[in-house]
């Protein structure tokens, strides 16, 4: 039997604004986590309980086959998700807590697509395959081919899957561009011969589109211009392996891109790639994508020994690492170790921090 993953939308009790490069905060989840990728709705009414397999509190079913880790996206009154279809069909992941790093030996030839669905019926609107070939490398057997967010600005969504290219498409699903970033092999920091495949989804900052690409070879993040795909600035980094998405703070004037890695967390200018500061002491493996609130940027990590919590002051310039038994500086308001969270992004809502762990261990903090 063909395996096949069900899109399911909880019932909503607003109405639904028209297809616009401009729509309410309502009518949008435009990105991996939502807007500032803070994982956040309010003034929704959303339903406390839901449940797929009764129809509990849910609108409508969509089945899309193929096999994705990707998020659904919102913009207006459509519905955006990416999937990887194996021509061989069966295609499936494990799931659970145990340590085993295993690829994937799933390389027969796959479609990569993009499909638009209705968001009050469900119905599909249009489908476009953006890549159909041999994966390009392979993929950790808890992933997917199409472990990435699209992002959409109301005019173009951009779909990010790895070694595969990044694509953008018209809201008709018309292509605008592609762009070959090469063979992104993210694996284990420690076993080169594995690849795990990539997971960092696209933003969207003004014009550009920016991707983060740290692979056992050459790490690198990139802008490309959202109307013609050209190379706007390409920033190289001396970075492991990662698979958080990077993220923009953008508050009272002071703007600066933020990555998580392994060998630095980092701030960048935006709109030229220059690096502004950097941050030591993460783990080997990271994930979680950077949050903020007011001055405050938050990073964590999950891989111990040192799994850590970071609350950064918004601009910090130089080296801000801190010095062997501290746990703040002039630059880092408060820091834990042992503490991060391994996938999970936290999140932040009012003056609280919240951090789950990948045992099911719910932390909050006071944010300040």
């Amino acid at each position: 039997m063909k395996l096949k993953w069900s899109l399911s939308l909880a019932l909503v009790p607003f109405c639904v604004a028209g297809l616009s490069a401009q729509v309410s905060n309502r009518d949008r989840w435009s990105s991996f986590r939502g807007e500032r990728a803070s994982g956040v709705a309010e003034g929704h009414n959303l339903p406390e309980r839901w449940d797929g397999q009764k129809g509990v509190n849910v609108k409508w079913k969509t089945r899309i086959p193929g096999l994705a880790h990707s998020s659904p996206i919102v913009w207006g009154n459509r519905v955006f998700v990416t999937t990887a279809i194996s021509s061989r069909g069966g295609d499936s992941f494990r799931h659970g807590l145990y340590g085993d790093g295993t690829a994937s030996e799933d390389r027969s030839p796959h479609q990569w697509k993009i499909y638009a669905l209705d968001r009050s019926s469900g119905k599909v609107l249009w489908e476009k395959i953006a890549y159909e070939g041999v994966p390009r490398e392979k993929r950790h057997i808890k992933a997917s081919y199409a472990n990435s967010t699209p992002v959409t600005d109301g005019r173009y969504v951009i779909a990010f899957f790895g070694s595969q290219g990044l694509y953008a498409v018209d809201m008709q699903g018309r292509l605008a561009w592609k762009k070959d970033l090469g063979v992104l092999n993210a694996g284990a920091y420690d076993a080169p011969d594995y690849e795990w495949g990539t997971a960092s989804s696209s933003i969207i900052y003004k014009n550009l589109v920016i991707v983060q690409c740290d692979t056992q070879g050459e790490s690198f993040l990139i802008a490309a211009d959202i109307k013609t795909g050209k190379t706007i600035w390409k920033t190289a980094r001396e970075e492991l392996p990662s698979w958080g998405t990077p993220n923009v703070y953008d508050v009272a004037g002071r703007v600066e891109l933020v990555t998580n890695a392994s060998n630095f967390i980092r701030g960048y200018d935006p709109l030229t790639g220059k690096e502004l500061w950097r941050l030591g002491g993460s783990s080997k493996i990271t994930a979680p994508t950077p949050v903020f609130s007011g001055d405050l940027i938050v990073v964590a990590s999950g891989r111990r020994p040192e799994a850590p919590i970071f609350v950064i002051r918004a601009g910090a310039a130089g080296d801000i690492t801190l010095g062997k038994g501290e746990t703040s500086n002039k630059y880092i308001a408060w820091s834990k170790q042992a503490r991060g969270s391994y996938m999970p992004t936290p999140l932040i809502y009012g003056n609280y921090l919240y951090v789950l762990s990948n045992q099911g261990v719910f932390d909050c903090y006071d944010l300040k």
